[in-house]
């Protein structure tokens, strides 16, 4: 009773927990240094965001202004207000399917309506604090909501790729495929060959020039070409008439009763989807950088940026990976670089606007289909695929209900199958510890102390042991995720005990994997012990062999072979030094 009181006087208060990150940036001391690597990282997302925002919206059904009014007001507030330190938000390729779904029933207003509702309701679930429960999603949903809109992002852009004359093309792709195959006499040469060079630069560059920015290269190419060549193809200046060079004034969206409820679905869905995402894009910079988020705040920030953008004529804005991680690997010192990256778009708009008529929408469909290509996360289906016939069937649901039905219900649907095979396999355990915390808290800066953010900055060279009570599936797997903020360089090694997990799913072992990956990089050894024959047989199964992991009977057994390393390190040392002090 003492322990629980303990940790309930240690929770951290509503101030703390929707304390932006900038705030927290800011008291750790921000001068002229960190605010050039926050230019340069911001700098760098907004040549990767540009092309990729108007491509989004002209695949959604919006314009391409709507796509950069989206990543200017929506990205700059995601940054302002926001629990995640990296992360960036803007128009999602994942959001396609719902966009142009909801443009197709309701207009354009609908749309802007949804947006501005989604943006209440997710504000409502981080205030409310059930950011923590988003975590529940299994891993094969994921992959395969992730995997069914690349394959539906990828089949709306068959028409510009091809050029192909279409006036009014079918939103369902059994309806879609046979009426593309009607007009496949109009194809157009130049908008093929146009595609196909995009996609040809983009990902020449990226495997020859990684470090260029190889999306904005390719369509600048394409624009070029077609201007200087008088390709006859469709741009943004012939179907848009251009984009416009300042923001367009703030307005409420239409706020009738009748409306609202017409558009209800449609932002539910955004909300569900907005804050999946999101919230994933959030863990993706953790684990990149060893920091935590706070995942109510995050969402708090989520809304307000979809408010924003509905204020703006744009449309749904959620955190990216693509850009989150390109942010992170910039050297982003904290969300001052997200902000950034909205105010260079911005200064875009204001003097190069006139440039953008000129962009092929045929290139805009190559960028696309490399997007869509790099959605689908195929290592993780090929693991999954083997991991047995349950993780298969709700990756296989997941997947086919997204092409063929709706997102909202494929999720739903995964999750509900997911959770029936857990059921299934935890009705096989014998023993659970009924005591474990399955979620974990979100933490104030005020819980542990702590440091400037310095990617170099290091623990106490300990060896780190985790003890882990209880399953591990894909509702526990927040629970130790704090284990992440642990792991420096200079820590020996790092000891996880699994003696008493008597289960673990394809997401907990995800989870592991990734610790894994994070440890070997830091170039800290990764011991797994206690872990039973199934246990074990499903990490081996998720790549998990020498030298990324080492196994061990006990922690006992496991510390005894460390100290044998360092000792037999020490003396080679010794010897080495010997040998030079006698030359």
């Amino acid at each position: 009773m003492e322990d629980q009181t303990t940790r309930q006087s240690d929770a951290p208060s509503f101030a703390e927990l929707f304390t932006p990150k900038l705030v927290t940036v800011l008291r750790e001391g921000y001068g002229l240094p960190q605010l050039r690597a926050d230019a340069i990282a911001g700098v760098t997302v907004a040549i990767v965001a540009l092309p990729l925002s108007m491509a989004i919206a002209i695949a959604s059904g919006a314009t391409p202004a709507q796509g950069l009014y989206t990543a200017i007001v929506g990205g700059f507030l995601v940054s302002l207000l926001g629990g995640s330190r990296f992360q960036v938000g803007g128009p999602a390729g994942a959001f396609i399917v719902l966009v142009a779904s909801t443009v197709a029933l309701h207009g354009m207003d609908g749309l802007i309506l949804a947006t501005f509702l989604s943006g209440l309701m997710l504000a409502a679930v981080g205030f409310l604090r059930l950011g923590t429960f988003i975590k529940f999603i299994p891993f094969p949903v994921t992959v395969g909501f992730t995997a069914g809109i690349a394959v539906i992002i990828f089949a709306s852009q068959i028409r510009e790729l091809f050029g192909l004359a279409l006036e009014h093309e079918p939103g369902e792709l059994l309806e879609k495929l046979p009426a593309l195959w009607a007009v496949r006499d109009s194809v157009t040469p130049a908008a093929v060959l146009l595609s196909v060079a995009t996609v040809a630069v983009i990902l020449g560059l990226r495997r020859w020039r990684p470090h260029w920015p190889g999306m904005l290269i390719a369509v600048g190419l394409a624009a070029a070409g077609a201007a200087l060549l008088g390709l006859p193809v469709e741009t943004i200046g012939t179907k848009f008439g251009g984009i416009p060079s300042s923001l367009p004034a703030p307005s409420l969206p239409d706020l009738s009763m009748e409306k609202i409820m017409a558009v209800l679905p449609a932002a539910i869905s955004f909300t569900l989807l907005g804050a999946i995402e999101s919230l994933l894009s959030a863990v993706v910079a953790d684990g990149m950088t060893g920091r935590r988020h706070r995942s109510n705040c995050e969402l708090v920030a989520q809304g307000a940026a979809n408010i924003g953008s509905a204020l703006f004529s744009g449309f749904c804005v959620t955190g990216t990976i693509a850009r989150t991680a390109t942010n992170v690997r910039a050297g982003a010192h904290g969300p001052v670089a997200g902000m950034l990256h909205a105010v260079f778009i911005l200064l875009f708009m204001l003097v190069a606007a006139p440039l953008a008529a000129y962009i092929p929408l045929a290139a805009l469909a190559g960028l696309l289909a490399v997007v869509a290509w790099n959605m689908i996360e195929k290592p993780a289906i090929a693991i999954l695929l083997r991991s047995g016939w349950g993780e298969a069937t709700v990756l296989g649901a997941t997947f086919f209900l997204t092409i063929f039905r709706d997102l909202t219900e494929a999720i739903v649907v995964g999750f509900a199958l997911g959770s029936v095979l857990f059921i299934h396999r935890m009705s096989r355990t014998t023993e659970v510890a009924t005591n474990t915390a399955f979620v974990g808290r979100d933490e104030a800066d005020t819980v542990r102390p702590r440091e400037a953010y310095d990617e170099e900055q290091a623990a106490d060279p300990d060896v780190v042991i985790y003890r882990i009570s209880g399953a591990l599936f894909f509702g526990a797997t927040a629970s130790i995720g704090s284990v992440l903020d642990r792991i420096q360089d200079t820590h020996k090694a790092l000891i996880v005990d699994f003696s008493e997990v008597p289960f673990l799913d394809s997401t907990g072992a995800n989870m592991i994997e990734g610790l894994a990956h994070k440890a070997h990089r830091r170039d800290v050894t990764l011991w797994l012990t206690g872990a039973s024959r199934d246990i074990r047989r499903a990490f081996i199964t998720h790549g998990l062999r020498k030298p990324l992991v080492r196994y061990a009977a006990n922690v006992e057994d496991a510390i005894t072979n460390i100290e044998a390393a360092q000792a037999t390190k020490e003396s080679e040392r010794q010897d080495s030094a010997a040998v030079l002090a006698s030359q």
